[in-house]
């Protein structure tokens, strides 16, 4: 899809994806496989993983919308231009004069998995007020995404809890991907306590392999410790498992999807492109959740999405069109 396509505007709110929270620069080494202290040079990226899930949706011809706060500075209106070119409504944007946007020195180990230096104290992001929500928007969306960083501090905090029932009380299914950065946290114990907080409200989670173990304090990646996150109001519970591909957990069936093999340089971004693709192919057929068989489908998609995102380095100059997607698919099936 032409990134002027949703022209930056959602006054139709037919399908709308609306994700919350923070987008911020992520400055990735140039060279794989050094500290952050010996990389000779970065490259500047943006990112932030709800930014990065509404531009996979707008990618993938989807209808997005972003609401976060950015810093009034060169990086953050940066940011805001990325979203628009992006095709992803910015009506939910805030520019703070006092706040610096968010930087995060990201350093890519040989094995292709990241490690984190935040520069936050405070961010724009983090001082978003329940007042300067767009309660317009947020109505407006029939899928509200979120993650757990937006809930370490306050006023940020209570604007995240306000928007998620600003949707759900207007009829959006609520999707969760904690997105576990533990250097963010006062301390491990905050961090399981704050993402439990809101775990009983989403009707669909993702964790990660290693997010799972975090949560649950088992070293067992296996059906009983993903089933004992389940709670009444999910329909969709999803493990991803790098390039194992994932498991996923309905309340009537439950399986596994393999991954693809691709050759991989960056991590970056590969669980937020998996969600974009996930959350695009059922935003209008909420039944994909309770056929086994359109599900599997999707969620093939949503794992070639994810792969494709780790053969560059950066998230979202990485996150693939569906003509990319189906090109893997086909490819392997040849």
């Amino acid at each position: 899809m032409s990134s002027g396509s949703n022209n930056g505007s959602a006054k139709n709110s037919a399908g709308l994806i609306v994700s919350f929270g923070e987008m911020l620069i992520d400055f990735v080494p140039t060279v794989s496989g050094v500290s952050l202290a010996e990389a000779p040079g970065f490259l500047k990226a943006p990112g932030g993983a709800p930014a990065n899930v509404a531009i996979a949706v707008a990618r993938l011809g989807g209808k997005a919308a972003f609401i976060g706060k950015l810093g009034d500075d060169e990086f953050g209106h940066m940011l805001g231009g990325i979203l628009k070119q992006n095709g992803v409504t910015g009506e939910g944007l805030t520019f703070d004069t006092g706040a610096r946007t968010a930087l995060a020195f990201v350093t890519l180990r040989s094995d292709g998995e990241r490690e984190f230096m935040f520069y936050r104290n405070p961010s724009a992001d983090m001082l978003l007020t329940p007042e300067e929500l767009n309660l317009d928007l947020i109505r407006s969306a029939k899928v509200f995404h979120y993650g757990s960083i937006s809930l370490i501090v306050e006023p940020c905090r209570s604007a995240h809890l306000k928007a998620m029932e600003e949707a759900k009380k207007a009829g959006a299914l609520l999707s969760y991907d904690p997105n576990l950065r533990l250097p963010l946290w006062p301390s491990a114990k905050e961090a399981r306590e704050q993402i439990m907080s809101i775990w009983d409200k989403a009707e669909i989670i993702k964790v990660s392999d290693n997010e799972l173990e975090f949560i649950t304090g088992s070293d067992k990646i296996d059906d009983a410790a993903a089933m004992s996150l389940w709670h009444p109001n999910l329909k969709l519970l999803l493990v991803t498992l790098g390039d194992k591909g994932c498991r996923y957990y309905t309340k009537n069936f439950r399986g596994a999807v393999d991954a693809f093999r691709v050759d991989t340089v960056d991590t970056t971004g590969a669980g937020d492109s998996f969600v974009g693709a996930l959350l695009c192919k059922l935003v209008n057929d909420h039944s994909v959740i309770e056929n086994e068989a359109k599900l599997r489908e999707v969620l093939k998609f949503a794992n070639a999405c994810g792969a494709i995102t780790t053969t560059k380095k950066g998230a979202i100059p990485a996150l693939p069109t569906e003509a990319d997607a189906l090109n893997l698919i086909n490819q392997k099936k040849a």
